[in-house]
């Protein structure tokens, strides 16, 4: 056999992995990633079915978050580390072995283990997916993949409180578990079949005070953004505020200890990635888009129970025309970009979310259900158009020894913005609120009013970003870290020196 034949047969078996491979991933990454958001609507049954405040039944959001959090700086490490294999059969494992202990949950503490469980399933799924798809798809075909992505990582988070609604409208609270733990096992076991091995490990060993740090610094982000986007709790063990600094030093502690460590390529989280223009651009405008989605996501239930007087159904079905059209929406993006790159989608895409957060300002007691839908549907169509391209370009921007560590830094970012997106609209509308009640105005018209204020702020910050969509371009993978490393060499004082004496 020929060069020329072995050639045509590895990149036959390439494809055919693909087409099989990346799909099984995309099914199993968007049925753990929806369990992220499911439990939101569910909480209030589920406080009286086993008789617990309001404030505990919090923490099996709270806790998901945080170990999602925790764990998801850790898989850069995780993914060099050992094979594709190993790592999908342990994620789903994890995640399918949670399913089951909150299906079969007799009392709290064994529901919140169970959800711990999973969200250490969960965690390592959306950088193994990125990472995997980074690998397999070539550059000019990765646009079309990704957009794909994107739904697992938009669609499904926005859809999960609709999906909640509706299985609670029949069935009780165990059955959000109990429908979803057949298909994460029949994920596994394909996945068991099926996936082969496309990377090759390295001999690496963990830094363990990075991970106690990085525990420290997205945990207390997380944990405090999370807090102060929920009722005050005078009880709770820490304050909000105090868990947000904690997490600001310990992250300035991380972010120096990388540094330290990646001159010897043993960072936990190689922040060698900011070194692309394109990476870090896309990175700040996927921050603000993540804030902008989870923050609509909790403000508009808000809006339509307590201010328009809806229940949970009609919510989640509002709710649900915008997140279809996203996930529709995907895939053509995703081609648009392998065609014409990212900036002619992104600035549009941003345009329209600039422009429908204007819109939802104008929210009131009195505002027909079908402007709420539409606004919605706009916002997530425009939403739509930025991900796929700012994701796919930042990636792509990486050369492929920091494919894992891109990959783990966007999951971080999707972790920290969510929360941080959820605090802001609420801690805006709830002072806001609170003012009104005080200055007479009654319960209805005090949170239409903190409503329109938090939506204003979102609107600027829309706007900040729209401008900042003229900074992105498409770039070649490695194009601008070779560039730093250059100028690093450039400047060093050996180079300097030598330099000098030969002018």
């Amino acid at each position: 056999m020929t060069p020329t034949d072995e050639a045509a047969q590895a990149e036959v078996a390439r494809q055919r992995a693909t087409r099989l491979v990346i799909p099984l991933l995309l099914v199993s990454a968007f049925v753990v990633i929806l369990n992220e958001t499911i439990m939101g609507v569910a909480l209030p049954a589920l406080n009286r079915d086993l008789g617990i405040p309001v404030s505990t039944g919090q923490w099996l959001t709270s806790a998901f978050m945080l170990v999602m959090a925790v764990i998801i700086p850790v898989t850069g490490f995780l993914l060099q580390r050992f094979h594709l294999r190993q790592v999908f059969i342990a994620a789903m494992s994890l995640f399918s072995l949670g399913t089951l202990i909150c299906f079969l949950a007799p009392n709290f503490t064994v529901l919140l283990l169970g959800r711990i469980v999973q969200a250490s399933g969960t965690a390592i799924m959306m950088p193994l997916l990125m990472t995997t798809v980074l690998n397999m798809v070539p550059s000019d075909r990765r646009g079309r993949v990704m957009g794909n992505i994107s739904i697992v990582m938009a669609v499904a988070p926005a859809i999960g409180p609709t999906v909640s609604g509706l299985i609670l409208n029949s069935l009780d609270w165990r059955w959000l578990f109990g429908l979803v733990l057949p298909i994460s096992l029949l994920g596994l076991a394909l996945g068991a079949v099926f996936i082969r091995n496309i990377t090759e490990p390295r001999a690496a060993r963990i830094d363990v005070l990075s991970v106690i740090v990085s525990a420290f610094a997205f945990g207390g982000l997380v944990y405090g953004f999370s807090s102060l986007g929920k009722a005050a709790d005078p009880d709770a063990f820490i304050p909000p505020s105090a868990a947000i600094i904690v997490g600001a030093v310990a992250l300035v502690l991380f972010v120096w200890r990388q540094i330290r460590l990646q001159r010897e390529n043993r960072a936990l989280l190689d922040l060698r990635v900011f070194r692309s223009r394109q990476f870090s651009v896309s990175i700040a405008l996927v921050l603000v888009s993540f804030m902008a989605l989870f923050g609509t996501i909790i403000l508009l239930p808000l809006y339509m129970q307590n201010v328009l007087g809806y229940d949970t159904l009609v919510t989640g079905l509002t709710l649900l025309p915008g997140g279809l059209v996203m996930g529709l929406l995907a895939p053509i993006v995703g081609r648009l970009y392998d065609r014409f790159g990212p900036r002619p989608l992104v600035t549009p895409g941003a345009a329209v979310v600039t422009l429908v957060m204007w819109g939802m300002t104008f929210l009131g007691t009195e505002t027909p259900i079908g402007y709420v839908v539409a606004a919605h549907v706009a916002l997530s169509a425009g939403l739509g158009f930025m991900f796929t391209p700012l994701l796919t370009g930042a990636l792509g921007s990486l050369k492929p020894s920091l494919y894992s560590y891109g990959s783990a830094v966007v999951g971080t970012v999707q972790q920290v913005a969510g929360a941080a997106g959820t605090a802001t609209f609420i801690a805006v509308m709830s002072a806001v609120a609170a003012t009104r009640l005080g200055e007479g105005a009654d319960a209805v018209t005090a949170e239409a009013g903190g409503i329109h204020v938090a939506f204003t702020l979102g609107a600027v910050i829309a706007t900040l970003a729209f401008f900042a969509t003229f900074l992105v371009r498409r770039s070649e993978p490695g194009q601008d870290e070779e560039r730093a490393e250059g100028a690093e060499a450039e400047n060093a004082p050996g180079v300097r020196e030598t330099g000098a004496h030969q002018r």
